[in-house]
């Protein structure tokens, strides 16, 4: 059963006012290739949100964010260890850094930086890399599939970190609790939209390929084909945040209309659920 009549991919990674080329969005639907919303427009983190509330109430949509929806606390019972009144479950925790921040656009950096730096990796300074990582369930579950799913909501440094983009997603989310259904935390609402959390080196894996960043038309094109959907039109080579943003759109609709335990994953109980929550895709 088809549940959305649209499913979008948002790269939220590549925010304004950083160095990368930008938030990509794109949408796939029907049988139709996937396409880029607004592919030249510099989007702002909170133009997104408004933007998916729009959306949100016109159709049933689902709606992918490829950060971390929450910290792992599952493996060692808290989000910040030592901390005292940090909440233990999802929600609170989005709403207790949306208020220890005061950040521009739901920026966060204030929050790694300041409010609870000794808990992230920004460098050899630190200390030991491997004193600071920790994991969710679902990034478990992946690396025991072969996801090599490696960042961690607690480094902060390199192309690879994802812990700014993460917390800034939290805050997002916690202006979006109570709007649009957010899964796992919420359950998948019959005929109304949702937002879930992406990633999309499993994409690629089920396109066949080895989870490489795509920049061009061609390579594009191949991942696409290899999830059942035709080629997007293009006129222009793409840059890896857009081509992230197409194939998981593509791929999260492969997903959904394909795979029984999509929503309804091993080792995802209501518990994690509740503390961690799930990338969707790991089944």
């Amino acid at each position: 059963m088809n549940r959305f009549s649209a499913y979008v991919a948002i790269d939220w990674s590549g925010a304004k006012g950083k160095r990368h080329k930008g938030i990509a969005i794109a949408e796939a639907r029907g049988d139709a290739a996937p396409r880029l919303i607004r592919p030249g427009h510099v989007w702002s983190r909170v133009e997104v949100a408004d933007w998916l509330l729009r959306q949100a109430a016109k159709e049933p949509t689902l709606f992918g964010f490829d950060f971390s929806f929450a910290p792992p606390i599952v493996e060692r019972g808290e989000y910040l260890i030592g901390e005292p009144d940090v909440p233990k479950t999802a929600r609170e925790f989005w709403a207790y850094v949306d208020h220890r921040c005061d950040d521009e656009d739901l920026g966060a950096a204030s929050f790694l930086e300041l409010a609870h730096r000794r808990h992230f990796y920004f460098g050899i300074a630190d200390g030991v890399k491997a004193d600071f990582v920790r994991f969710r369930q679902c990034d478990a579950r992946l690396n025991a599939q072969g996801g090599r799913k490696t960042a961690s909501a607690y480094d902060a440094i390199g192309a690879a970190q994802v812990a700014k983009a993460s917390f800034a997603g939290m805050r997002l989310l916690h202006r979006l609790d109570g709007k649009v259904a957010i899964w796992p935390m919420d359950p998948l609402p019959a005929g109304r939209s949702a937002i879930v959390e992406i990633y999309t080196r499993i994409y690629l894996r089920r396109a066949g390929l080895t989870g490489v960043k795509l920049r061009s038309r061609a390579d594009l094109n191949l991942a696409l084909k290899g999830l059942g959907s035709p080629p997007a039109r293009l006129r222009f080579e793409p840059n890896d945040h857009q081509t992230d943003a197409l194939v998981t759109a593509a791929g999260m609709r492969q997903l959904a209309q394909t795979e029984p335990r999509a929503f309804d994953p091993d080792g995802l109980t209501p518990a994690i659920a509740e503390a961690e929550g799930w990338t969707f895709g790991v089944t």
